[in-house]
């Protein structure tokens, strides 16, 4: 009987936040796919876990795959983690679960944190509607995507990095007019932030200071109303 591969949440920045379960299977496993080696193995340390790291991460997840499975398939189980997170969001476990279901291996997944839906709930904005983009393209269909986006009626979630936060904010501010957003910095970190409010307000605070860490965007919908009933946004 092949092994199982475990699909395993690990903490987004507090390392308490990883559940007992995950724990025991990360303990349990034959070995671990991590995205980063050096990030998995401080978390590993930390709770003296010794199983045995392999790298996977999308530029040698094509090569590793192959191996992989031929290991599942001899009966071993392994853990499947990405740098932080839930894998397959925004990173390249993908690919290797779509392989392991193909290839009729056990897919099991051990739930627990996500960079967006910690964004999200904390925004103020929305949930009953969610339209999570990921990163956004770095060029090429990045304004099409843009103009996609503004019409979109549900909460809009998007990963930036800190050097372009400015730029994306910008389009923001040219694409969807003067739209609601959040940014959500350093989710369950030591430095912790959300900026809240119309999106020029949001890029002016940006601009005055050197933005560091992992970020989260998330904009109000198109038809976004506030309690009142007022719209808190301008197009």
């Amino acid at each position: 009987m092949p092994g199982t591969l475990y699909i395993v949440s690990t903490p987004i920045g507090n390392l308490k936040d990883i559940t007992l379960r995950a724990l025991e299977v990360l303990k349990a496993v034959d070995f671990i796919c991590a995205e980063d080696t050096r990030t998995t193995a401080r978390l590993l340390n930390h709770y003296g876990i010794r199983s045995q790291l392999v790298s996977f991460y999308s530029h040698n997840q094509r090569h590793r795959i192959p191996g992989i499975l031929q290991r599942l398939e001899s009966g071993e189980s392994a853990a499947l983690v990405s740098e932080a997170g839930t894998p397959g969001i925004s990173d390249p476990g993908y690919l290797l679960i779509r392989a392991a279901i193909e290839r009729g291996i056990p897919v099991s997944p051990i739930p627990g944190p996500t960079a967006f839906v910690a964004a999200v709930v904390a925004s103020g904005l929305p949930t009953h509607r969610i339209v999570f983009e990921g990163f956004l393209p770095k060029k090429k269909g990045r304004q099409k995507k843009l103009r996609q986006l503004a019409e979109e009626t549900g909460t809009i979630v998007v990963y930036e990095s800190p050097h372009r936060i400015v730029k994306t904010l910008e389009e923001i501010v040219n694409i969807f007019g003067n739209r609601y957003i959040v940014l959500a910095r350093e989710l369950t970190k030591v430095y912790e932030e959300f900026i809240r409010g119309p999106a020029a307000e949001v890029l002016e605070k940006v601009q005055q200071r050197n933005i560091k860490g992992e970020i989260v965007l998330v904009i109000a919908g198109a038809d976004f109303q506030s309690e009142s009933g007022n719209q808190v946004h301008e197009q």
